[in-house]
């Protein structure tokens, strides 16, 4: 354990140590951490599940046991301190052709690193900026407005008075890669992998206007004289002050918006509609636009919060989330398995831990170089 607590298992010592963690009791647990003086207070800080946190996995246990329940809560109890041992979480399970539960430990290895802060940043007149590898400070000017990289990596656009034209910046994220930024009129937006924003230097006229390709998280500086709206392929969403999540990725077959705070109005040709928090519009791909009236705001800003969530989705969306953030190219080989999963894993871990998860229920996988092959 102290080995384990300091990173310095070898692969058959991490196989002993799951399959003991597989049989050991919580008593057992907290007995030896309390023996062993040699493991750091911060690390044994994290050893055990809060009662809260047991509360939520008996819950979760009675919920699903109509479906199956493979672990008893007593072996649920000695998994979750491994879980919050390593301040990771993984619990996933599938609903209709093949339901069950099944909780997983990961362990953070060090190949398949998840992704992180990387963007670049794209100005009028044709530079490119590299965002992750500049220092903190004023990048640069244009008219009036100054570009700051912040100390904590947030990109910030201080907007002075101006006379000429704005210019048009675009910042974009790649695979594996996300970011931050304060708009020159104070919005807020993060971006999530393989995304970009386009917006002006500086907001002239009487409206806001932005574009987004992929996937944004919004908390819009509040102003009534001037809209703030935000153009994707499939329409146009309209706000006054609001915290809002657009998914638009062109490889997904719909575009969603979900509202969390204040109103939002979706445009998509001549149809239109006003969501309030809590409700999404669902833009179809060459179709019309529906409304959800209870959506799932935690599963659609699970990423802004650092974490993977796969609630009732499907193998091939699952696998699309994974190829973003871990910049991959993802083949599927013979019948795509028809199910639907649902959990939540940190972002922060590696991938063999992602895909160790998906293992033990099923899903097989084959890597060569930078592409991941799913084989039924």
């Amino acid at each position: 354990m102290e080995k384990y607590a300091a990173g310095r298992l070898s692969a058959e010592e991490e196989k002993r140590f799951q399959s003991w963690m597989d049989e050991v009791s919580p008593d057992e647990f907290q007995a030896l951490l309390d023996e062993s003086p040699h493991i750091p207070a911060s690390f044994k800080a994290y050893h055990m599940p809060s009662p809260s946190f047991i509360h939520q996995m008996e819950q979760q246990l009675d919920a699903r046991s109509r479906k199956a329940k493979i672990f008893t809560l007593s072996r649920m109890v000695a998994a979750a301190a491994v879980i919050v041992l390593a301040v990771i979480a993984g619990v996933f399970y599938f609903n209709h052709s093949n339901p069950q539960s099944v909780p997983l430990a990961v362990l953070k290895q060090p190949d398949g690193r998840p992704g992180g802060n990387r963007a670049t940043l794209k100005l009028g007149d044709g530079t490119v900026i590299e965002l992750d590898s500049v220092t903190e400070g004023e990048l640069t000017r244009q008219g009036n407005t100054r570009i700051i990289k912040l100390s904590n990596g947030q990109l910030s656009y201080d907007a002075g008075d101006e006379q000429a034209a704005p210019m048009f910046n675009t910042i974009s994220t790649p695979n594996g890669g996300q970011y931050q930024i304060e708009l020159p009129d104070g919005t807020k937006a993060w971006l999530n992998a393989a995304s970009s924003l386009r917006f002006p230097s500086y907001f002239a006229g009487n409206e806001r206007v932005v574009e987004l390709e992929g996937e944004g998280y919004f908390e819009v500086a509040a102003n009534a004289a001037k809209p703030f709206r935000v153009k994707i392929r499939e329409g146009v969403i309209e706000v006054l002050g609001t915290s809002f999540n657009v998914n638009a990725y062109t490889d997904e077959s719909t575009a969603r918006t979900t509202l969390l705070q204040g109103a939002v109005k979706v445009h998509k040709g001549t149809e239109a509609m006003i969501l309030k928090p809590g409700q999404q519009a669902v833009m179809v791909n060459k179709g019309g636009m529906t409304r959800l009236l209870n959506a799932d705001t935690e599963l659609a800003i699970a990423w802004k919060n650092g974490f993977f969530q796969f609630d009732g989705i499907g193998l091939p969306e699952l696998m699309r989330q994974i190829s973003r953030w871990y910049n991959l190219e993802v083949k599927f080989e013979g019948a795509i398995p028809e199910r639907e999963f649902a959990g939540k894993i940190s972002r922060d871990v590696n991938l063999q831990d992602v895909l160790k998860a998906l293992q033990i229920n099923g899903v097989n996988f084959k890597k060569t170089g930078n592409i991941l092959i799913v084989t039924p």
